[in-house]
C-alpha cells in the first residue's frame, strides 16, 4: 500500500471496506476497496469473481481497476475514483430529473451492460447505489461482487441474488435457471425511479414484492407468463387477481417511447425470455434524440466526448439549501452577483407528486438590496 494513501472511509461491508485515497505517483484519487482474508477461508468468493471479471473489462461505462494489492490479511482493489451514485444523484436533485438526462444515464447503463452481456457477464446486482457517476455525468456500473460469467446460454445459479426492490418476479419465485434478462428487468426498474423519483417496487418481502409487481403488471395468468400456474411457489402465495395499471398514470412524465421500451417492448415482462436485450434497447426510438455517433464511438470512449452531448440542469436542483416548512419543500437559490439581487423560491406541496405538475416557481427581485 506504499503507492496509495488512504483519505477517508466511504462504506463498509461485510467483507470489505472502501477508502477514498489518493495515488502517490499520479496524484489521482482512487477508491481503495480493501477487502478482510480470514486464514481458514481465505478470499471471499465475491472477490475472487470481482477480480476476476473486471481485470477482463474495459470499457467507458464500467468502473475502472487500476490495481490489486495482495498481503497477508487484506486484499485491496484499486478502482478509479467516482464521488457520486446515481441514488445520490437523485437524492441531490430532489428525486426531480430531466427527462433528457435521464435519457444519457439510461443509455449509459445500457451501453456498460450490453457489453458485459456480449462477454457472457452477468451483473446480477443492479441496483442506484452500484451505478457510480462523475462530475461530468459519467455513469459506470460497479460492484460485481455478485456477478457471473455466463458460459451457456442458461446455467443453474443461486436465487439469492439481487437486491429485492430489483429482482425479477422469476428469481423471487425460486428460479435459478436464468441468463441476461435478469438484469433487464432491474434496468427497467432502475429506469422508472429516475423517472418518478420513487422506486418502483420497494417490497420488504418477497411476498410484499410480488404483490406490488402484480398489482401494478397485473397478476399473471398462463397467457402472460406460460407455466405461472404450476409453479409451487406461486400457488402457495394465493395472489389476488389484479389487472395491469396504465404505467402511465404511475409515470405521466414518461413519453411515448418511454413507455413503450419500459413495458411493451422491454424488461417488464414477466416471461425471461420476452425481455428485450441491453443491445436491442440502445437502439431504441427513445434513444433518438441523441447524436447518432454515439453506437459508433469506440467501446472506451465516453458519450461526452461528442461535444453535442451534455448533462441538463435537473428541475429538482435549484441550489443547496432545502428547507422545510409545514407541508411545504421550499428551495432558496440566491444570485449574489452586482446589481439587484434575486430569490427564486420553488415550492410544492410536499404530498402531490411532482408529476401532476401542481408546482410553482417564484421570482422575486430586490434592487439596490446590496
Amino acid at each position: 500500500m506504499e503507492t496509495y494513501v488512504k483519505l477517508e472511509k466511504l462504506g463498509e461491508g461485510t467483507y470489505a471496506t472502501v477508502f477514498k485515497g489518493r495515488s502517490k505517483l499520479t496524484k489521482n484519487l482512487v477508491a481503495l476497496k480493501e477487502i478482510r482474508l480470514e486464514h481458514e477461508e481465505g478470499a471471499p468468493c465475491t472477490a475472487i469473481r470481482e477480480v476476476s471479471l473486471l481485470k477482463n473489462l474495459k470499457h467507458a461505462n464500467i468502473v475502472t481497476l487500476h490495481d490489486i494489492i495482495h498481503t497477508k490479511s487484506s486484499l485491496t482493489l484499486v478502482f478509479e475514483y467516482l464521488d457520486s451514485d446515481l441514488k445520490q444523484y437523485l437524492d441531490n436533485c430532489g428525486n426531480l430529473m430531466s427527462m433528457y438526462n435521464v435519457k444519457i444515464f439510461m443509455f449509459q447503463l445500457l451501453r456498460g451492460l450490453s457489453y458485459c452481456h456480449q462477454h457472457k457477464i452477468l451483473h446480477r446486482d443492479l441496483k442506484p447505489q452500484n451505478l457510480l457517476i462523475n462530475g461530468k455525468g459519467e455513469l459506470k456500473l460497479a460492484d460485481f461482487g455478485l456477478a457471473r460469467a455466463k458460459s451457456v446460454p442458461t446455467k443453474t445459479y443461486s436465487n439469492e441474488v439481487v437486491t429485492l426492490w430489483y429482482r425479477p418476479p422469476d428469481v423471487l419465485l425460486g428460479s435459478t435457471e436464468y441468463s441476461t434478462p435478469i438484469d433487464m428487468w432491474g434496468v427497467g426498474c432502475i429506469h422508472y425511479e429516475m423517472v418518478t423519483g420513487r422506486p418502483m417496487f420497494p417490497g420488504s418481502t418477497v411476498k410484499e414484492e410480488l404483490n406490488l409487481i402484480f398489482r401494478m403488471l397485473g397478476t399473471p395468468t398462463e397467457e402472460s407468463w406460460p407455466g405461472i400456474t404450476s409453479n409451487e411457489e406461486f400457488k402457495t402465495y394465493q395472489f389476488t387477481q389484479y389487472r395491469a395499471q396504465p404505467l402511465i398514470n404511475h409515470a405521466p412524465r414518461l413519453d411515448t417511447e418511454g413507455i413503450d421500451l419500459l413495458t411493451i417492448s422491454f424488461s417488464l415482462k414477466y416471461e425471461a425470455k420476452q425481455r428485450i436485450s441491453a443491445e436491442s434497447a440502445l437502439r431504441h426510438p427513445y434513444f433518438m434524440i441523441l447524436d447518432e455517433r454515439v453506437h459508433l464511438l469506440p467501446e472506451t470512449a465516453s458519450i461526452f466526448s461528442l461535444k453535442e452531448i451534455q448533462l441538463q440542469k435537473d428541475p429538482g436542483c435549484r441550489g443547496s439549501s432545502f428547507q422545510h416548512v409545514g407541508r411545504y419543500q421550499v428551495l432558496l437559490e440566491s444570485s449574489l452577483t452586482e446589481g439587484p439581487a434575486e430569490i427564486f423560491c420553488f415550492l410544492h406541496f410536499s404530498d402531490i407528486d411532482w408529476n401532476s405538475g401542481k408546482h410553482w416557481f417564484i421570482a422575486i427581485s430586490f434592487p439596490n438590496m446590496f
